[in-house]
């Protein structure tokens, strides 16, 4: 009978022990998978990341290849590394402490999911629960075949009878196999904005972060790129560019473990952030945006590009609308008849709308600086007697648009909600405030506050049904953050952060379904805030206060690699000394836009701007929603050169900047190969952007075909008297 009942164990047991073991879950896209594998003890091990297979039955053999043996590093390949037990030496995922004390985690396997969502992509939800405990975390895998994108996430909940303090809690945790890796990442500041820094990732942490609460990228961008082996190029090698789409405090950790494999966490900063997780209650993490690239750097940028314009992005199918905005035409000093001239300029220029900047508000106290009126969101009665509906029918009665500056988190201490308020203020109130451009940052956490920053938006729409557009800016971080909500209601300032941005995007929610039709720019001081949520709620985002169009080129650049031109607002102004030809046709490249002032501008000029905005009205489309082609990198060479091609591949603009003027540049020694054309197809150019006595140096009689513009290239002839080109490509 004893010997019955251990046979019957064992059957049970090596049935078990056989049923894991059979457990494989790919994850893929049309090109990538992550595959993972349930062990015999029920831990879940990445096995696989790299290139598809096409007998998906293959990848249960890739277990053998790897010998990850070492005594210090058996975890190092878990799927959601937990600190506290099973041999973790490196980076947790996730860290706790449940009610009763106990701080280790053990996630074994529970179950797994796959099923096809209602936007294209299969999403697989491996669910982890802790083997004592019952805590679990639910492993979110979104993957779009057609765009090669994946979207990752995790949601953690548990049943303890009381609090379980998280640590750290991330969005996702993947493991590499390669052998070396070159990460890209960006330092950021005012005016200097995603300036790229390329590091070799040796044994060891690296990490980018930001600590700031809000206007997160001030100092440092969440988009990243990552080269497996050797450096990627344009065209060549595999690559992987993502983001952490959450507009709060980052971190992402990129660690090289004792086999020189890399091991990544991205999620939200656990920096004074440790959470309380009450039970039977669901903690969401941002979402990790990635895609890996086979065929160099441009491939992943189009992925990315195609992704957020199919599945993310606001109005994707919608006209953007060229603007002309008063700010460095007159700052703060305007009144009602500098603004109805503006306008009339902006009718006379050809754009769709004119856009209020700062300055507009505040009556106790006058919004004439950056010191004083923020938060009072009553036009000024001195400078706009019939207020914002005055300005919004001048604009109609010109045919165009118009559009207002916004910045509703903030607040001047010399301001009457100030005076009101204080409560609603992020603040210490033992400590001294420090102002970041003269202000503070209201309490989002607050539900009284997400109410006043709401009916900002509402009530100036309930007043200006007409109007189209906000720029949205967002000028301070969080200094010395307190918050007196949180202690009324005794919830630990560590939620501080987290639930400051839960709270902006609850506003923003609401925003966006009572008045879907609005166009908001997402504008922080320059690009302050570039998260891909935020694009749910902003069809466009201010990419840098440097408008200055030689910079510009590199910033822009830079930006191209994670985010489509539709998304980028750039706009002609007079921080430069380059001719109004260049600056206009740098701003082309993306959402055009005026910052001058049109009665300033010489009859020739006027005609010049005129022309130019026809020319962009013609072939914007391509520029917003074709294929981006970098083909010449201003980094390695004395110009930037890059193209956008329509789908069927019949129309494609081209744009050639000269970025050295020294003499000994060499920037028209050579043809420029097009890509994305169809070889097979005859194409004619035409320079346009074109001054009206201007004649182009070019032979434009010729036909080329696809292969041969492909192969050969052509020369935009850029020189020191020809500083931009613009080039339109059409099939014959």
């Amino acid at each position: 009978m004893r010997r019955l009942i251990l046979s019957l164990f064992l059957l049970g047991f090596f049935c078990s022990y056989s049923f894991s073991e059979d457990i494989f879950i790919p994850v893929e896209t049309s090109t990538h998978a992550i595959v993972f594998q349930v062990t015999e003890n029920n831990h879940v091990k990445i096995i696989y990341n790299g290139r598809k297979f096409k007998d998906e039955a293959e990848y249960v053999k890739t277990k053998f290849q790897y010998n990850l043996t070492s005594e210090r590093a058996l975890s190092n390949n878990n799927i959601f590394v937990a600190a506290g037990t099973d041999n973790n030496f490196i980076e947790p995922a996730i860290a706790v402490v449940h009610s009763d004390g106990n701080n280790s985690l053990d996630l074994v396997y529970e179950k797994h999911t796959v099923n096809l969502t209602t936007d294209d992509a299969y999403l697989t939800v491996i669910t982890l629960k802790d083997a004592v405990y019952p805590f679990y975390v639910d492993l979110y895998y979104k993957a779009w075949k057609n765009v090669d994108v994946i979207e990752q996430w995790s949601v953690i909940r548990h049943k303890e009878k009381g609090i379980v303090l998280m640590n750290k809690y991330a969005s996702a945790n993947l493991y590499f196999f390669d052998k070396n890796y070159y990460l890209t990442s960006y330092n950021n500041n005012w005016a200097k904005e995603m300036q790229p820094e390329i590091t070799p990732l040796k044994e060891g942490i690296h990490d980018i972060q930001s600590r700031l609460g809000t206007r997160t990228n001030l100092f440092s961008s969440q988009n990243f790129m990552i080269s497996f082996e050797n450096q990627a190029t344009e065209d060549n090698g595999t690559v992987l560019l993502g983001q952490l789409a959450w507009n709060g405090n980052f971190l992402i950790q990129f660690e090289i473990d004792e086999y020189k494999n890399l091991h990544l966490i991205a999620g939200i900063n656990p920096y004074q952030s440790a959470s309380y997780l009450k039970p039977n209650t669901d903690f969401e993490t941002p979402k990790f945006v990635y895609t890996i690239s086979y065929e160099g750097i441009g491939k992943g940028s189009q992925n990315l590009h195609n992704w957020l314009c199919n599945y993310n992005l606001k109005k994707d199918n919608e006209d953007r609308m060229t603007l002309l905005n008063n700010w460095e035409a007159t700052y703060f000093d305007f009144d009602e008849n500098k603004l109805v001239n503006l306008i009339k300029g902006a009718k006379e220029l050809g754009v769709d709308m004119f856009l209020l900047d700062d300055g507009w508000f505040g009556n106790k106290y006058p919004r004439n600086n950056d010191n004083a009126g923020l938060g009072d969101w009553q036009a000024n009665k001195v400078k706009l007697p019939n207020g914002i509906p005055f300005l919004v029918k001048a604009a109609s009665n010109e045919g165009i648009k118009f559009g207002l500056w916004i910045e509703p988190e903030m607040v001047n201490p010399k301001s009457e909600l100030y005076e009101q308020h204080p409560q609603w203020v992020l603040k210490e109130e033992k400590r001294p405030e420090i102002y970041f451009r003269n202000q503070l940052v209201l309490d989002l956490t607050n539900p009284e506050v997400q109410d006043f920053v709401f009916n900002v938006v509402d009530q100036i729409m309930t007043e200006n049904p007409q109007l189209a557009f906000f720029k949205w800016d967002c000028n301070a971080p969080i200094f010395n953050g307190h918050s007196f909500y949180l202690e009324k209601n005794k919830i630990p300032q560590s939620h501080l952060y987290v639930e400051y941005t839960k709270g902006l995007y609850k506003v923003l929610e609401r925003i966006e379904k009572k008045y879907p039709q609005l166009f908001m720019m997402l504008c922080s001081g320059g690009a302050g805030r570039t998260d891909y949520t935020l694009f749910k709620y902003f069809t466009e985002f201010w990419l840098s206060d440097n408008t200055d169009p030689l910079e510009r080129v590199f910033i822009q650049w830079n930006f191209s690699y994670y985010y489509p031109a539709i998304t980028m607002c750039n706009h002609v102004t007079n921080w430069s000394n380059k001719s109004l030809k260049y600056r206009i046709d740098v701003a082309s490249m993306g959402k055009l836009g005026f910052d001058i002032r049109v009665d300033e501008l010489s009859p020739e000029n006027l005609a010049f701007c005129k022309q130019t905005i026809e020319n962009y009205n013609s072939f914007k489309e391509i520029v917003w929603k074709g294929n981006m082609f970098r083909l010449v990198n201003p980094y390695e060479n004395d110009l930037a050169s890059l193209m956008y091609v329509n789908g069927e591949k019949t129309k494609a603009v081209m744009f050639n900047y000269l970025t050295n003027w020294r003499f000994i540049a060499d920037a028209q020694e050579r043809p420029i190969k097009m890509k994305g054309l169809n070889p097979q197809l005859k194409y004619r150019i035409k320079e346009i952007n074109l001054y009206e006595n201007q004649k182009s140096t070019l032979n434009l009689n010729q036909e080329y075909s696809g292969d041969f513009l492909m192969k050969v290239g052509y020369n935009p002839q850029v020189s020191l008297s020809r500083t931009s080109v613009v080039l339109l490509i059409e099939a014959i």
